[in-house]
């Protein structure tokens, strides 16, 4: 029995994927390429985010055989997309923008192969890495960012004097440093006590486009998925990255994260959405950060959604390949 197969067994990649070096990488000319970014020392509240790589690709019961068919698509993603795992990023502990920088570089290699990143994180800093990179390949301004989240990360200020970067402001670094303009963004659940009036303005002077909780609530999920479909998929634009922040959930369905905030999305609306957004419209890259198991209990249930997250996208992806194919 080859070790691995079974979930109890050890096994390195996501679902049993085959695992290379990010340099033999495009030797195998992947779709897709999964590596993890263990970093949260961008974390202001409850870190434990650099242990989320690991957790997501061990948080599930299936075997790992590189198979995950789809029940409502009928569709094995693994199937249609070759999709590779190249573990975590080497970074330094503690140097964040260090380990921001390593994580660009990582992501301009992938891109630069052909390849969609899938960064499994690490606090939401790592962002700024990831948008970074592929702007170093697709250029500045070329692509939309879909940004699911309780919070904004619009901060102009870490708190730390002399420090540009944390957990609260890459969507506004990115901003400033040209590489996605204000514009290409479209946020997806914010709610609650932050960001202040200051900041809010800032936003909608960079014309981000803000979809609150409370306009979810008042006009149900769908029609304003409908908007965040059209206002991320613009004319001019190469494709979308998706940023999945967990606490976008309701914390009584993923409790194991940094900055929980009460009255998000259930999971199922997660699932569906970032599926729809992944058939709809050319996915170039995607995160799911802040997952930390050290919050999560012994049910795992936020790791376990993690995993489901890259699934669901995975799967969208897939369903829009065959859907042209035919």
């Amino acid at each position: 029995m080859t070790d691995g197969t079974y979930r109890f067994a050890s096994f390195p990649t996501f679902a049993g994927l085959p695992s290379a070096s990010l340099e033999q990488a495009k030797e195998l000319s992947p779709d897709v390429v999964i590596i993890g970014a263990p970093i949260d020392w961008g974390a202001s509240y409850r870190g434990g985010a650099r242990f989320g790589p690991k957790a997501i690709r061990e948080a599930d019961y299936l075997p790992a055989d590189r198979t995950r068919p789809h029940l409502p698509s009928g569709i094995d993603p693994f199937e249609v997309l070759k999709v590779i795992d190249v573990g975590d990023v080497t970074v330094a502990q503690g140097y964040l923008e260090l380990g921001l920088e390593a994580v660009a570089d990582a992501v301009a290699t992938i891109a630069a192969m052909g390849a969609v990143p899938i960064i499994l994180g690490g606090d939401h800093s790592i962002t700024f890495g990831n948008g970074t990179g592929l702007a170093r390949h697709h250029g500045d301004g070329t692509f939309g960012l879909v940004h699911f989240d309780a919070h904004a990360d619009t901060s102009a200020s870490t708190k730390a004097p002399g420090a540009l970067h944390s957990h609260g402001t890459p969507m506004r670094r990115l901003i400033e440093s040209g590489a996605v303009p204000g514009h290409r963004f479209v946020q997806v659940g914010l709610r609650g006590y932050w960001p202040g009036p200051e900041t809010v303005a800032w936003m909608a002077e960079q014309r981000m486009r803000t979809f609150l909780m409370s306009e979810i609530v008042e006009r149900g999920l769908r029609p304003v998925v409908d908007d965040a479909v059209e206002a991320a998929g613009g004319v001019d634009s190469i494709g979308i990255f998706i940023s999945v922040d967990v606490d976008v959930v309701d914390p009584g369905m993923a409790p194991g994260t940094g900055t929980p905030e009460p009255g998000g999305l259930t999971s199922r609306e997660l699932l569906d959405t970032v599926r729809r957004l992944a058939r709809e419209l050319p996915v170039i890259g995607a995160d799911i950060v802040e997952v930390s198991p050290p919050y999560d209990g012994p049910g795992q249930i936020t790791a376990f959604l993690g995993n489901r997250i890259v699934l669901e996208i995975l799967n969208g992806m897939a369903e829009r390949v065959v859907a042209a194919r035919s």
